[in-house]
């Protein structure tokens, strides 16, 4: 007799679950929303040269892996972030360290050793030293027989500055790539000589102490952190479903990898209005896997008809120049 009751109780337990579910499940679906935004492309890393991510870790030399070349942009160069306007993004990422002569480099790596000539830690060097670099020195796609951009890279490094000045009406994602709260200080510094219309076009992200510090000194700009992420993803993955925003998910950047996607209540037009009305912005990003290293994009036609059909939302990819023309007809780029 017991056993017939704890098997009734456990079954009504699973039967009510099921229901709840299913309820918000039908409470969240995206048809209730009439929100249409605008697809918004964010290119990483702009025009760039790609390479095979098998086997990546954080201390790969991807330059060394290239794929052969179609184009001569190198990310984080100044012709690099006008092509990849002019080949439709709404928005270029790019990266910065602070230099010993108190200015920011755009270079991605925390070395020179791997796409330069030169050597050593990138933020223990001078402005000026880095420029006299070669930043197309170390790519290769055949394993070190040729060297397609060696020669073609000095003085190509630009400054936070620069960037800055060529493009005054262009939105940025700035990628902080430490963990120094104070640098958090020193870009927050910078920003805030800018015009209030010029700065509100830009967005950072990086480690969870600088980027916690440039938003305590400028919380009008959205910013993101692996802690911010995460504190948003499961907070509304937890509470989502009762249309309750998280405080974590308010004036913040949102990444949904494709393949997760299931997971978000209200996804794709509910879930991009309630982010909407709380001031973030969110981007849906490539299939991740566990242990993967980096952000992978939205990069092929296989991505893209992951995608609904109607969505209006944030797409972050990796080759703009593939993407754009399929999402924004007549737009192309310079080879």
């Amino acid at each position: 007799m017991w056993m017939r009751r704890i098997f009734k109780t456990i079954f009504w337990t699973l039967a009510t679950l099921i229901v709840a579910v299913a309820a918000a499940a039908v409470l969240n679906a995206s048809f209730w929303s009439n929100y249409r935004g605008q697809v918004t492309l964010l290119a990483h890393r702009g025009m760039s040269q790609t390479f095979s991510r098998d086997g990546l870790t954080n201390t790969t030399c991807t330059a060394k892996r290239i794929h052969p070349p179609t184009h001569r942009y190198l990310e984080n160069t100044i012709a690099s972030m006008k092509a990849t306007f002019a080949a439709g993004a709404d928005i270029v990422e790019f990266d910065v360290h602070p230099t010993t002569d108190g200015h920011f480099a755009v270079f991605h790596d925390w070395t020179v050793d791997c796409r330069t000539n030169g050597h050593g830690v990138t933020r223990e060097h001078t402005l000026a030293e880095l420029k006299a670099l070669d930043i197309g020195y170390g790519y290769t796609a055949d394993n070190g027989k040729t060297f397609p951009f060696r020669g073609r890279g000095i003085g190509l490094m630009p400054s936070l500055d620069e960037v800055l000045a060529n493009f005054p009406d262009k939105r940025f994602l700035i990628n902080v790539k430490s963990n120094d709260p104070h640098e958090g200080d020193l870009l927050a510094d910078r920003l805030t000589q800018l015009p209030p219309a010029q700065r509100s076009l830009l967005m950072a992200y990086g480690g969870d102490k600088p980027i916690e510090r440039l938003h305590e000194r400028i919380p009008s700009m959205r910013v993101m952190s692996r802690k911010s992420l995460l504190d948003c993803g499961l907070r509304y993955i937890a509470i989502g479903w009762s249309g309750t925003m998280p405080d974590a998910c308010r004036d913040t950047i949102v990444l949904v990898p494709v393949n997760m996607s299931w997971l978000v209540w209200g996804w794709p037009n509910l879930f991009l209005e309630r982010m909407h009305a709380v001031g973030s912005e969110a981007f849906v990003v490539g299939a991740v896997a566990l242990g993967e290293t980096g952000t992978p994009g939205i990069d092929s036609e296989d991505d893209l008809v992951r995608l609904p059909s109607d969505y209006s939302g944030g797409i972050w990819t990796n080759r703009i120049e593939l993407i754009a023309p399929r999402l924004k007809p007549g737009v192309g780029f310079e080879q």
